[in-house]
């Protein structure tokens, strides 16, 4: 078995799931008492939070490449990002260490590629919905459309993540929202939606839509697995 170098504290919330799906995975797969092969550095997330708001991405990047070069001097055999929009900056965090990335929306572009997904909406923060690094690696990579909320609803999103689910809150009035345009995403021609920021799937799920709804924690989280049992 791999061992699994997860760079997490943003937020520490959907970290927390990252090693809960990462083991139960493992647990699935080799029974017994087996479970995963674990580095994890959890950086402050307030840190993180500040720099991003004040698009300073760069010193961003030297943070989480020196808390990456800790978990390789740890003997992580690969690097999972447990977050969506950090991996804005994934291919400088890449330059700085010789293991390698496991990159999130190439796990999810596999994934609805496998699902036989041409079009597909996108929830994330406003940095994953309006800028083209994650995007443009699924619509690259897979050839798969990829379509984002109007303007009005962007900021929705990005305001619940931030301002509720990071810090761990869950409302019933902005599950609503959530689900509201998820529907309009779907009516645009969506055959499903990315929750693409690892926050989201606290707030919604399978059950509460008729709408394919793609993990993107859960998603990344078993592909890793994928990769340490291979």
């Amino acid at each position: 078995m791999k061992t699994i170098g997860l760079l997490g504290g943003m937020s520490w919330e959907s970290t927390a799931l990252y090693y809960k799906q990462i083991n139960e995975e493992v647990k699935k797969q080799l029974g017994g008492l087996h479970s995963a092969k674990v580095v994890l550095y959890s950086v402050d997330f307030d840190e993180i939070e500040k720099l991003q708001h004040e698009n300073r991405w760069e010193e961003t990047a030297s943070i989480l490449s020196e808390a990456a070069k800790n978990i390789q001097n740890a003997n992580a055999d690969f690097l999972v990002i447990c977050t969506n929009t950090m991996h804005k900056v994934a291919p400088v965090i890449q330059d700085n260490i010789n293991i390698p990335i496991l990159h999130i929306a190439y796990a999810t572009g596999k994934k609805l590629q496998d699902e036989g997904i041409s079009k597909v909406g996108l929830l994330g923060t406003t940095f994953t919905m309006k800028e083209e690094f994650y995007k443009n690696s699924i619509q690259k990579s897979f050839d798969i459309e990829v379509i984002v909320p109007n303007e009005e609803d962007i900021k929705i999103v990005h305001e619940i993540i931030y301002e509720e689910l990071c810090k761990g809150s869950i409302k019933e009035t902005s599950k609503k929202e959530y689900l509201r345009i998820i529907d309009s995403l779907s009516n645009r021609g969506a055959q499903g939606v990315i929750l693409g920021c690892t926050e989201i799937g606290m707030l919604v799920s399978q059950m509460d839509t008729k709408t394919k709804l793609f993990d993107t924690t859960y998603i990344h989280a078993s592909e890793a697995v994928k990769k340490a049992l291979k």
